[in-house]
C-alpha cells in the first residue's frame, strides 16, 4: 500500500510540474483522494490527456491481501485521433481494453 501512495504522489508531482516551453501541456483539473485501503485519483491537461484510477484492497489482514485497480487514460495520438483505454489489475493480472488493441480470437 506504502508503494502505490509513493506512486500516486510521484505521479501527481511530475504532471504539476511547470511547463518547459510554451507547446508543453498544463494540468487542467487535478483531483485525489488517499486512504489507508483505498485511493483514487483523476488527471486531465490541456493538450487532451486524461487518466484515472481508483484502487482498494480486498481481503484486509489476511493472507490473500491484494489490491485491485481500475482506471483509464486518453490521449490524442500523432494522426489527431483520441485513443482510449480501460484497464483492470486485480489477482487475475492486467486487463486492458481499447478499440485500438488487438483482441485474442475466440477458441
Amino acid at each position: 500500500m506504502k508503494f502505490v501512495i509513493v506512486f500516486v504522489a510521484l505521479f501527481g508531482l511530475a504532471l504539476a510540474a511547470p511547463p518547459q516551453s510554451a507547446n508543453d501541456a498544463v494540468i487542467v483539473r487535478s483531483d485525489s483522494e488517499v486512504g489507508p485501503e483505498s485511493y483514487q485519483y483523476a488527471v486531465e491537461t490541456s493538450d487532451g490527456k486524461s487518466a484515472s484510477e481508483e484502487g482498494h484492497l480486498e481481503n484486509v489482514g489476511s493472507e490473500d491481501e491484494a489490491i485491485a485497480v481500475k482506471g483509464q487514460f486518453s490521449y490524442v495520438g500523432d494522426d489527431g485521433q483520441t485513443y482510449s483505454v480501460s484497464y483492470i489489475a486485480d489477482r487475475n493480472g492486467f486487463q486492458p481494453s481499447g478499440a485500438h488493441l488487438p483482441v485474442a480470437p475466440a477458441v
